[in-house]
């Protein structure tokens, strides 16, 4: 007789995935605290059972005191494209099973979201709400709030993969020229949008309207974006995060922001999250969202399918699809 498997999951996500691992005979646990979980509430949780898998989202810091406390656990599936909040190395060392969840939907979504932060900075969206809101409109004017037109300007993506694909077609739509740097060329936007390869990070941000992040987090992309290469930018343009927080060196966005160095900013992550620098809190020219842009109820289904089904191949003896430390 086969044993069960004990299956922990450390905050609550779409009920497909309980659903999933339950109809396969496993006991699924999920954290009943709806919060991000400090190491030492990790650790609580891994005390109480002999687990089997976990499933981790991007808060979770799965490091080498996680792994040396649970020691019977096999695979960590973390609910998140990224996977930055997991030792790969300590894992690999170990023989424990990473995976994570990249889907289309969630491509799809962050992707909607970057366009969503396009819009509201070229048009000062929400610069003109919070203005109607404390009752300052007193009528027309022709200088209030002056945009920016879309048509003919340059998007510059920084990584080109699924995300930026997805960008890169809704950019083609609204008539802005796509340029792009990753360290390999992709020939499918070049094809079907016309986006341009650029080998030359500092050339791609001196020439961009707009520039949109879709890295990865690793030690060779953090601060990516820095006081140097902020000065290299039009003062008429744009950037946009919605990959990760310490990819942008924020101290010195902040700075390029208040002198006019760049126009604005959209971000949805945060270098020191969930703390946010309360001076880019301050200025009127940055858009704020709280790591929400995968936020779509079908891309998070499908991300917990993705983790379950990936935690399920793992123990029936297949090759999980979406393994990061081969």
């Amino acid at each position: 007789m086969l044993m069960t498997k004990n299956i922990l999951i450390t905050r609550k996500i779409s009920n497909i995935a309980v659903f999933m691992l339950a109809e396969k005979g496993y006991v699924v646990d999920v954290s009943q605290k709806d919060k991000i979980l400090t190491q030492q509430e990790i650790i609580n949780l891994l005390n109480k059972k002999s687990y089997d898998a976990v499933i981790t989202l991007l808060t979770d810091n799965i490091n080498k005191t996680i792994f040396e406390t649970a020691p019977t656990v096999k695979i960590f599936a973390n609910y998140a494209s990224g996977y930055n909040n997991v030792d790969i190395t300590e894992a690999k060392m170990r023989g424990v099973t990473v995976t994570n969840a990249p889907t289309s939907l969630s491509a799809e979504a962050v992707a909607q979201h970057t366009i969503a932060f396009i819009f509201a900075l070229a048009t000062k969206i929400v610069e003109a709400d919070k203005f109607v809101r404390q009752g300052k409109y007193e009528g027309w004017a022709p200088m209030h709030f002056l945009g920016t037109n879309l048509f003919g300007k340059t998007l510059g993506l920084v990584g080109a993969g699924r995300i930026g694909e997805r960008v890169a077609y809704f950019c083609k739509g609204l008539g802005l020229k796509v340029i792009y740097t990753d360290i390999a060329k992709n020939e499918k936007i070049e094809k079907e949008y016309g986006a341009v390869y650029y080998n030359s990070l500092d050339e791609l941000l001196s020439e961009a309207d707009f520039v949109s992040l879709h890295v990865p987090l690793l030690p060779s992309t953090k601060h990516l974006i820095n006081e140097k290469n902020l000065y290299l930018m039009k003062p008429t343009s744009f950037l946009i995060n919605t990959a990760r927080g310490p990819i942008i060196d924020e101290q010195a966005l902040e700075k390029a922001l208040r002198k006019k160095i760049i126009a604005g900013a959209g971000l949805d992550v945060f270098e020191f999250e969930p703390k946010v620098l309360s001076g880019l809190v301050e200025l009127s020219n940055v858009v704020l969202t709280p790591h929400i842009a995968s936020a779509n109820a079908d891309a998070r289904e499908a991300m917990a399918k993705t983790v379950a089904t990936d935690i399920i191949d793992f123990f029936e003896g297949k090759v999980p699809k979406n393994i990061v430390n081969k």
